[in-house]
């Protein structure tokens, strides 16, 4: 099987402007396979390396994080089987996102809860297909809402101000993934920046400071440009901020240090007691993690 994107990064440095605390979570965070066990799905838009469960382990042990929220990746499709894997093997320290469809059965969706899955993700980005089927999501979020799950929403941030009436209807959470994906050469002022923070007014809508290596317009580290948004998000609502590596980084434009991303957050809240509320309070918090 030939691959499309690149693997992660070989040898991450371990964090050095902040030891993590107990506790500490990788919020957004995937894993790929081993296809051999888990394999990708056919409708797929790229084929990764292998990155599965025990991969991940090692680089945890080398940022010092021990709990973790994996997220379904689109080359699994609604297969989930490779997530609730891992998610056994954590063993309460990792919860889950999975991706599920109209074909999905009840029976499945409280399996998925059992082993630890809090949430569904729904892709709103056009590189990865586009905008869902609305009809097709609001039956998803209506059996997954009654189970105390929430959604993860996928968007590009200039998309935000149309879907605002849909967001305001939902029943249950919901986290914009990677900042929602915003222009960092546009200014804090640009629409789409002012439009997710005017969504967190909303006290079910949560976002994750994540992603800076696909948002910066300057290319490889230290992602200064990214840090002024980042900023402003944990300012609005420093209580609903996740954060999260993205390991092991599925098209990104070039494949970020891990090591450099846990440094990262140490400009995004210089203050301590913010930082070990996103890394540790926050997730616990939505995930029920252990």
């Amino acid at each position: 099987m030939d691959r499309t994107i690149p693997p992660p990064h070989p040898d991450p440095h371990p964090p050095r402007a902040f030891t993590p605390p107990p506790g500490a979570c990788d919020a957004h965070c995937h894993v790929f396979g081993p296809a051999d066990r888990f394999p990708f799905s056919p409708a797929r838009s790229y084929t990764p390396p292998d990155a599965g469960i025990d991969d991940f382990e090692r680089l945890q042990r080398r940022l010092g994080l021990s709990r973790a929220v994996l997220v379904q990746a689109s080359c699994h499709g609604t297969d989930n089987a490779a997530l609730a894997d891992a998610l056994r093997r954590g063993g309460g320290r990792y919860a889950g996102v999975a991706m599920i469809d109209d074909a999905t059965s009840d029976a499945e969706i409280d399996r998925l809860h059992e082993v630890g899955v809090r949430g569904t993700r729904v892709n709103f980005v056009a590189h990865l297909g586009g905008a869902p089927d609305l009809a097709a999501f609001e039956r998803t979020v209506a059996r997954v809402a009654p189970r105390g799950w929430h959604v993860v929403l996928h968007f590009d941030a200039a998309d935000l101000p149309a879907y605002a009436g849909l967001l305001d209807r939902l029943p249950c959470p919901y986290v914009i993934d990677h900042m929602a994906r915003v222009d960092a050469a546009a200014g804090l002022d640009q629409q789409p920046f002012q439009a997710l923070l005017r969504l967190l007014v909303d006290e079910r809508c949560w976002v994750k400071v994540s992603g800076a290596e696909r948002l910066t317009a300057a290319g490889p580290p230290p992602y200064d440009d990214v840090v002024p948004f980042a900023r402003a998000l944990i300012d609005a609502a420093p209580d609903r901020v996740l954060w999260g590596t993205d390991w092991p980084h599925p098209n990104v434009r070039h494949m970020p240090d891990d090591g450099d991303l846990v440094d990262l957050l140490a400009d995004f809240a210089p203050d301590r007691a913010t930082r070990d509320r996103i890394l540790v309070d926050n997730p616990a918090r939505l995930y029920e993690l252990a």
